[in-house]
């Protein structure tokens, strides 16, 4: 990096140099693009796992309740009561493209709140829920 301060005729070059500009900008592009996948985490939860299963969907923009080992429920990643699920789900499905709704129990969470949930959303109209499971050996696998 050189700077000129001169012209051919000993006055001053007002050219800006942006090359220090450029270096400080792709560093702070690397920084922003390591740490926004860090700070995207969801619920906590550990799924259940099983053998036959099929592709998992990406749940990136699809509607997901999570319901964890304490029972407490989320619709996509915000913590709601349970007076609340359906309503929030109706809110959103209503303008959704796909009205299916994934499920993500812990595998620790207590067989009647996950029944609970399914009943609820049946009651609600939604009729296509998918169960989200891991596939035995640590892949991400779904099935409905």
């Amino acid at each position: 990096m050189s700077m000129d301060v001169g012209g051919a005729k000993g006055g001053l070059k007002a050219d800006i140099n942006v090359t220090p500009l450029v270096d400080v900008m792709l560093v702070l592009l690397i920084i922003v693009m390591l740490i926004a996948p860090m700070l995207q985490k969801g619920v906590d939860i550990n799924l259940p796992e099983a053998e036959n299963t099929g592709d998992k969907p990406d749940t990136a923009d699809q509607t997901v309740v999570h319901i964890d080992a304490n029972s407490q429920l989320y619709v996509n990643s915000i913590m709601v009561t349970e007076a609340e699920v359906v309503a929030r789900l109706q809110v959103i499905l209503e303008t959704s493209s796909d009205k299916t709704v994934y499920l993500k129990g812990d595998k620790d969470a207590p067989y009647r709140a996950i029944m609970q949930m399914m009943d609820a959303l049946r009651g609600a109209g939604i009729e296509t829920v998918g169960l989200i499971t891991e596939k035995k050996g640590g892949n991400m696998e779904g099935g409905q």
